[in-house]
């Protein structure tokens, strides 16, 4: 556990971005029965019923939809995340700065969080150079989070803000670009039913206004290595999914939360509100049993993931900007689970 020793670590500001082409799930959906419908035992009529019950009506992406309907193959893709993942960070950060009416020179560090691609140089150094940032400006990359990435990103941020720098964290991930249209396996269908691309950018600054980053923490299970993450294909990123999930979620989820909050002297009881990743319709419905929330009870990661989709790490930011938007306030954990198979936690409070 963490705890700045100089004045608390807060958000300062908090901004999205979302690339321009809007998938409606129904076109997604028919588009899925096309191009998987005439393959030798794919299983597309049975999953089909996946799209409906996603809970999404729309998805936000960076290619138009007919390019799914083509091969491509792993250069091609991560050109276009290098791309579409720089310009929308870009984006989010600079909306970001604007809210606080800070200048670039006044940012010290610069932590990049993502999944959906790989950089070398890094985001961070590719936004350095278009935002011009300062030359000494401290540089995080962080990669392999998965969908904990937006949590993690930002208790990383908070760790580095303690010692009194003010600090962007970047989450941006476009899980559109790995979808393989060879691939007939269950999981890269669900897959299709539920990834969308974004981005967030969250300012960490001692500031006195914003939402203060209390605590952090995260819990990684034993033996839950092929529960979530990538296989490396010939033509890029294969998805793995467990479908046990939402189960592990019902059943394993509270347990590692109570800990955490025993860590810091509190209880569930202690706490005004979730701020989750919306992984799924399945997925929601677990959390709002593991924390003992009415049917449909977490309204707002609902419909970020209606209107969104699971856009990975960044997920979780958007939550977090649309309750921030309806006037948060009080204490609240946020989580997000990932590859690992990890539990991410962190307390916000108003204090």
């Amino acid at each position: 556990m963490h705890r700045s020793a100089r004045s608390p670590v807060r958000l300062t500001a908090l901004a999205t971005a979302s690339p321009p082409h809007v998938l409606r799930q129904a076109d997604v959906a028919q588009f899925a029965r096309g191009l998987f419908g005439d393959k030798r035992g794919t299983e597309i009529e049975r999953l089909l019923p996946a799209f409906a019950n996603a809970g999404i009506e729309q998805r936000r992406s960076c290619v138009p939809l007919e390019w799914y309907g083509q091969s491509h193959g792993w250069a091609e893709k991560n050109r276009l995340y290098l791309e579409n993942a720089t310009a929308l960070a870009e984006s989010a950060a600079e909306k970001c700065l604007h809210h606080t009416g800070m200048g670039v020179d006044e940012i010290d560090v610069i932590v990049t969080v993502s999944s959906s691609g790989i950089a070398t140089p890094s985001l961070d150094a590719l936004l350095a150079e278009r935002m011009n940032l300062r030359r000494d400006v401290q540089r995080l990359p962080i990669f392999g989070l998965g969908c904990a990435g937006g949590v993690l990103g930002l208790s990383r941020g908070a760790a580095m803000a303690a010692a009194g720098a003010n600090v962007m964290v970047v989450v941006v991930e476009l899980c559109g670009l790995t979808f393989r249209s060879g691939d007939e396996a269950k999981s890269n269908i669900i897959a299709t039913a539920l990834f969308g691309d974004g981005a967030a950018a969250a300012l960490l600054t001692h500031r006195d206004d914003g939402m203060r980053l209390a605590a952090w923490g995260e819990h990684t299970w034993p033996d839950s290595l092929d529960v979530m993450g990538w296989r490396i294909e010939d033509d890029g990123f294969g998805v793995l999914f467990s479908r046990d999930i939402p189960n592990l979620v019902r059943g394993d989820l509270r347990a590692a939360a109570d800990a955490f909050l025993g860590r810091e002297g509190l209880t569930l009881d202690d706490v005004a509100g979730m701020i989750c990743h919306p992984g799924g319709a399945k997925v929601l419905d677990a959390l709002e049993v593991a924390f003992n929330l009415p049917p449909g009870g977490m309204t707002d990661a609902r419909a970020v993931l209606r209107e969104h989709g699971n856009m990975s790490a960044v997920t979780v930011l958007f939550v977090l900007e649309r309750m921030l938007r309806n006037g948060l306030r009080g204490r609240y954990l946020m989580s997000a689970l990932g590859p690992g198979f990890t539990a991410a936690f962190l307390l916000l409070d108003d204090t």
